[in-house]
């Protein structure tokens, strides 16, 4: 049994994951946001739209299933093919998926912000109004999930509260190298 507390509870987290990856782009210029500081291709801007992106799709899972999230491949195309770049053809997913770690002709940080905020309150419309977040849903069909793997509701939620974390705690480390400016 869902209660509202929990409910509560997970979009306060949600809440506390979200502000401090945002935080981390405060302040900054577009070019700044498309930086790469590091070693790593990441940039400020390309890890909210990617953040932006990955909760979208999990919490369209949550109500929708594995259909939300599909990784089809083109015909003769390989997991193996993708995972070495050796595939004769990319299915959209996968281009999009390598695009959004990258700010793009076109965006902006003002843009994806938004965007992420948008994301934001529609996954908390879900969390308040999913009828049951014990609900369980199987896995999309990938190699990186265990065939016949089922998370509930709330583990799906969990996971995409603990995915922000760890990327806020990439863009920590991205804005000190840009700026010196830390998280407080």
């Amino acid at each position: 049994m869902t209660t509202d507390t929990e409910r509560d509870d997970l979009i306060a987290e949600f809440a506390t994951a979200r502000a401090a990856l945002r935080a981390t782009t405060d302040g900054l210029t577009d070019e700044q946001a498309g930086a790469t500081p590091t070693v790593s291709a990441l940039c400020l801007g390309g890890l909210l739209k990617h953040v932006a992106s990955m909760e979208e799709s999990w919490l369209r899972f949550v109500v929708e299933g594995p259909s939300a999230m599909r990784f089809d491949l083109p015909d003769g195309v390989t997991w193996a093919d993708i995972v070495t770049g050796t595939a004769r053809e990319y299915p959209r997913w996968v281009v999009d998926h390598q695009n959004e770690f990258a700010m793009q002709p076109g965006d902006t940080l003002t843009k994806i912000r938004a965007r992420y905020e948008d994301v934001a309150k529609r996954s908390d419309d879900v969390i308040r109004t999913v009828p049951d977040l014990s609900v369980t849903h199987p896995l999309p069909d990938a190699p990186w999930d265990r065939p016949g793997q089922q998370w509930t509701a709330r583990r799906a939620i969990l996971h995409v509260i603990a995915e922000t974390v760890q990327h806020a705690g990439h863009a920590d480390i991205l804005r000190e190298t840009l700026d010196g400016q830390k998280s407080t």
